[in-house]
């Protein structure tokens, strides 16, 4: 989809998928599979064994009890199963704009109601902002059903919460008797100079949800596979899930995915060093080619959310139809016209998204170079 929705001349730079080798550990087993003919139904823990291992490796945390992991389709269709489970059709979610796109589409189609609580100025959680959501929300739900979805690390900003703000997230949540969501899919995509705090891992988070994935880290998105992991006080409700739900996972995703948890750290890490380079590389070109945008250096994903309100565009006239995750308007329709570079709309993630795009950096130094002095020359002309 990244290399062909687009004709050839435009520089792909939008959805969320690297321009990487899959990594050997993956394509081993995937290999050993076909060999075998090992394509029939899953059965067994072996996916979220993988997983307890991974992140008992990767952050210190032995959270995981397999008794309290379901498998899912994907990360998006295991946040509508999961707020099946604890809200009704008509019950606020509240998210923290502007955030992944489908957060919108999904919800929405499955008559749940958005509540915004925008991050703050500076990309992160703004909890004066969160409390009053939550306050405001606790009074529009006539059951007492509130959900709070939330990105960590944060899609489109990159932003990695930290352990202070998850736990101040955890005290609010159970203040107002929210149940957070946690979407952890670019969980393994942390830059150094940040760290990776799980939801569940913080005091007051047992009633909650995570949402996990080998996908983002290990660019697995043709091969789906995710797991549903419950808080201690949530694990019964997560056992209402209905039996169909896990079926709906691949099983050659569940090889891929726990071989990638098992055997891919060594391949991640390289790749996350290849990331950090990119990162470093895209603020200098940024720097050179479009002073008039504003770069805040992300923490993780391979995601930079770009400013460029001081260009002086004309006003955006995208759908406005937040279920179009796809529309494109101002800076973005630019770009694709007449640089032949093709990013994602900012204003497609909600409130304060007008007027930014998203680039994906995930590719090699030359197209990045490529791409940015295509968008340098193109504000160059284009700007009042």
């Amino acid at each position: 989809m990244k290399w062909r929705t687009h004709p050839p001349d435009v520089l792909p730079l939008w959805v969320a998928e690297m321009d990487v080798p899959l990594a050997p550990p993956v394509a081993d087993a995937l290999r050993e599979a076909i060999d075998i003919g090992d394509t029939g139904y899953y059965a067994g823990t072996e996916f979220a064994e993988s997983l307890a291992g991974f992140t008992s490796r990767r952050w210190q945390w032995d959270g995981v009890a397999i008794d309290h992991v379901a498998v899912i389709p994907d990360v998006m269709m295991g946040a509508v199963q999961v707020l099946r489970l604890i809200t009704a059709p008509g019950d606020p979610v509240v998210v923290n704009s502007p955030v992944y796109a489908p957060f919108y589409a999904f919800v929405t189609h499955d008559h749940r109601r958005i509540i915004e609580a925008p991050l703050g100025r500076d990309l992160r959680i703004d909890l004066e902002t969160l409390e009053e959501t939550f306050r405001r929300a606790r009074k529009q739900s006539s059951k007492g059903k509130i959900a709070y979805l939330l990105s960590n690390p944060h899609n489109p900003t990159g932003t990695v919460h930290t352990v202070v703000e998850l736990a101040a997230v955890a005290e609010l949540a159970r203040r107002f008797g929210v149940r957070v969501v946690a979407d952890e899919i670019h969980a393994p995509l942390v830059l150094p100079g940040a760290e990776f705090t799980p939801y569940l891992s913080v005091p007051g988070a047992e009633d909650a949800f995570s949402l996990m994935s080998a996908t983002k880290g290990w660019n697995l998105a043709g091969i789906k596979a995710a797991l549903a992991i419950a808080g201690r006080e949530a694990a019964a409700d997560l056992r209402r899930m209905p039996e169909e739900v896990h079926h709906g996972a691949s099983y050659l995703g569940v090889i891929a995915h726990s071989a990638a948890y098992r055997h891919g750290e060594r391949w991640l890490d390289a790749l996350l060093a290849g990331l950090d380079a990119n990162r470093t590389l895209l603020g200098q070109l940024i720097a050179e080619h479009l002073p008039g945008i504003t770069y805040n250096r992300p923490e993780g994903t391979y995601l930079a959310w770009l400013d460029c309100r001081s260009l002086d565009l004309a006003p955006e006239e995208g759908t406005n139809d937040l279920s179009v995750v796809t529309d494109l308007a101002g800076p973005a329709q630019l770009f694709l016209e007449h640089a032949r570079v093709a990013l994602s709309s900012g204003h497609i993630f909600g409130t304060g998204g007008a007027g930014h795009v998203r680039l994906n950096f995930a590719t090699s130094q030359s197209v990045l170079i490529e791409a940015v002095t295509r968008m340098g020359r193109t504000v160059a002309l284009h700007t009042r």
